[in-house]
């Protein structure tokens, strides 16, 4: 088993773990940044990001991320595309598991980021990815002159809606509620596409179809729990993300919804553990509070291993 020893690792990129890799980059730290299988988090996800500073024009997301790493890069950090299966954090050097390597490190930046939620109605497993999908970014493109239905009140569930209208002849967006979580100017936007339907106060019962052949859903009416079929060509679910925090193995301290808890600045419940972007932020949950972080526990970082050099 081969083992490895460096002063900063960082678990994870999207904005915040390039930024803090980055930064700990320019330190001379040599850090190494394990992406993942998933390389550049939610944002590889995003069609176009028009709200960070710098790009007038807007830039998609994968653009970003791509040129995110470059810069990460060109700063002497290390880049490895594999997945942290888990991590020991006892006593330092800490130990990180990735395959059959042992990675030793001083110091660790979490940025594992977060994942889409399921809704884990009837008959979802049958049509993951087979006429559910939680992407549309990724999966739109299958729906063209299709009918869908969007589930969910926030602001993903609006951008997703908004963007299959690109491909789809009709988009219903199906909520539990008459309140909406989403920023008014996503909502405004929604609501002004002639593509774009309703279903308020429903949520989804169980999904309808064979094996392979997705025919739509069945809604329950939040106020009078009356049942109704709804055909559909396909599904998007936009309820939001969980934290992506098991294999840490709850050696970190964390909300009750897995989301990593600052202790000390960017630090976490462990002395030289940090941590940044949606695997901490459960409020903002932007791609430039995001970057913010990652340059925050890239800081701490360097400053903690000043003072704990040994």
């Amino acid at each position: 088993m081969e083992v490895q020893k460096r002063k900063l690792l960082i678990l994870g990129t999207g904005p915040a773990g390039y930024t803090a890799g980055l930064y700990a980059g320019r330190a001379m730290l040599k850090p190494i940044i394990f992406a993942g299988f998933s390389s550049g988090g939610q944002l590889m996800l995003t069609s176009d990001i028009e709200n960070f500073p710098g790009y007038p024009e807007g830039i998609g997301g994968p653009e970003m991320m791509m040129e995110l790493r470059a810069q990460a890069d060109k700063f002497g950090c290390d880049i490895i595309d594999k997945n942290v299966d888990s991590v020991d954090l006892a006593e330092r050097p800490f130990k990180v598991n990735v395959g059959n390597e042992v990675h030793l490190a001083n110091s660790l930046i979490v940025t594992t980021g977060a994942e889409a939620i399921w809704l884990d109605a009837e008959n979802e497993p049958l049509h993951k990815g087979r006429g559910i999908s939680t992407c549309a970014t990724c999966d739109g493109a299958f729906f063209r002159d299709k009918e869908v239905i969007v589930v969910g009140g926030g602001d993903s569930a609006m951008e997703e809606a908004t963007f299959l209208t690109k491909f789809c002849s009709k988009v219903t967006i199906v909520h539990r509620r008459e309140v909406f979580r989403s920023s008014q100017i996503m909502l405004d936007r929604a609501k002004a596409n002639p593509k774009i339907d309703w279903k308020i106060n429903y949520q989804v019962k169980s999904w309808l179809g064979s094996d392979g052949n997705f025919e739509g859903a069945t809604l329950v009416n939040t106020e009078s729990g009356k049942e109704e079929d709804f055909s559909c060509d396909g599904a998007f679910i936009a309820i939001g993300h969980k934290p992506i925090t098991n294999f840490l193995s709850g050696q970190v301290e964390t909300d009750d919804q897995g989301y990593i808890i600052w202790k000390e600045n960017s630090m976490t419940s462990v002395p030289g553990v940090f941590a940044g972007g949606d695997v901490v932020d459960t409020r903002y949950r932007q791609a430039i509070t995001a970057a913010g972080m990652g340059c925050m526990a890239a800081i701490d970082a360097e400053r903690w291993l000043e003072d704990n050099a040994h």
